[in-house]
């Protein structure tokens, strides 16, 4: 059985057990190796992830019965806008309704607090993530480069679904 429980900033060494268990498995097709090993040292080290909790990112934790089996974390960008930074699950659970069912969560998580759009990026090789948003309603509305330092890009679509 599904379920959805958020963290706090006392629970990050499961965000990085997680991380290390999908994240790189994500993008082995998509980005070099040490793009990879730069960007999980950039967005997944205990110090980033702090500050994430500190600028007021909540995580949430996928569990299949006892199984933690992915993870997502949103934060308001503004008094309308919410950011979905992250939604990982594990390979061999995707496909089977949970990114449906944790977008679902966040999306009533945020409209009982006023929002009226969440926004996104998504990486513009990354094609089966950008089918499922499109699916959930997302739309393009432009894209973007993002220079993240030594030399690398994060080469974007910014989605975006309004309520």
């Amino acid at each position: 059985m599904l379920s959805i429980k958020e963290i706090t900033s006392s629970e990050i060494s499961l965000i990085r057990k997680l991380t290390n268990n999908i994240w790189p498995q994500t993008y082995a097709s998509i980005l070099p190796q040490e793009q990879i090993e730069y960007m999980m040292e950039m967005m997944y080290s205990e110090e980033s992830l702090k500050a994430q909790f500190g600028e007021g990112c909540r995580y949430i934790v996928i569990y299949n019965d006892e199984d933690p089996i992915g993870y997502a974390s949103f934060r308001k960008a503004n008094s309308t806008t919410y950011k979905l930074d992250k939604i990982y699950i594990f390979l061999d659970q995707q496909g089977k309704g949970i990114g449906r069912f944790v977008m679902s969560y966040i999306i009533e998580e945020i409209k009982n607090d006023g929002a009226g759009y969440l926004q996104l990026q998504v990486n513009r090789n990354n094609v089966k993530a950008k089918s499922f948003y499109e699916k959930m309603g997302f739309e393009v509305i432009h894209e973007d480069d993002f220079d993240i330092g030594n030399g690398y890009f994060m080469n974007d679509y910014i989605m975006e679904k309004k309520f």
